[in-house]
């Protein structure tokens, strides 16, 4: 209970520092992703119900996705080179209104709801996820140009084998599980959990990486579906709007 009490005094200190807006102009700096990036899937897991929580998400009315124009824009450019390759990206979640992410931290705190357990945590106690950085008052995602993603096959028409699931909360999400993301080299390894994946999951991953990198994104080291429009736009402000179709 003292680690949760430190927890929400750490939010109530982030709370009065930073920037959470409910912009006039909103619907001029955001886009729809469909509309600059026709060809990507989505699958919205924050507006169903398969996802951590096991809820749908606060301020996720519709299951849609967007994103700043230039994380869009950048966002194309991947599509369009990984087309090339024969795949489609895949979105699962880009920009999070502040309201859902005062969702996760109600919900990490509620220790008695372990619904998803098995699917998304298995390793780890449920107290344990602020203490280890899973949960936290504050996302990139709420400024916009922050992206969730993985590859699709066009000629399997299946997922692209990343060697494990989006949100899953362990050491197996890290970019450098296995391997060296930095030369794309695989190692092999086993986590504390005794999990691996293969060097074709390990490649796999980093197709998706190198494509991400290339057109001016940044990874985050413990999340391989994870990343973020380096020159972003909206560096200091976490947006309030919900996601939902945009009035232009």
């Amino acid at each position: 209970m003292r680690r949760l009490f430190v927890a929400f005094a750490t939010l109530a200190v982030l709370w009065g520092c930073a920037r959470v807006e409910q912009y006039t102009t909103f619907e001029d700096s955001f886009v729809i992703i469909t509309d600059v990036v026709p060809d990507v899937i989505l699958e919205i897991r924050y507006y169903g119900t398969y996802n951590f929580v096991g809820d749908r998400i606060d301020g996720y009315l519709q299951p849609t996705a967007l994103l700043t124009k230039e994380a869009a824009k950048a966002l194309k450019e991947v599509s369009d080179d990984v087309i090339s390759k024969g795949y489609r990206l895949k979105i699962y979640d880009a920009y999070r209104p502040q309201a859902g992410v005062d969702h996760f931290v109600r919900w990490a705190a509620d220790l008695k709801d372990t619904r998803m357990k098995e699917f998304f945590y298995p390793d780890l106690d449920k107290s344990v996820l602020f203490e280890q950085d899973y949960i936290m008052a504050k996302s990139g995602h709420t400024r916009g140009s922050t992206v969730d993603l993985t590859l699709f096959d066009m000629a399997t028409e299946k997922e692209v084998d990343m060697g494990g699931t989006f949100d899953w909360f362990g050491e197996e999400s890290h970019p450098d599980f296995c391997g060296n993301p930095e030369t794309g080299v695989y190692t092999g390894g086993i986590s504390s959990a005794g999990r691996s994946i293969t060097a074709e999951q390990f490649a796999n991953r980093m197709i998706l990486r190198k494509a991400m990198l290339d057109h001016g994104f940044k990874p985050l080291d413990s999340e391989w579906w994870h990343f973020t429009l380096k020159d972003e736009p909206y560096p200091d402000t976490y947006f309030n709007n919900p996601v939902k179709q945009l009035n232009k």
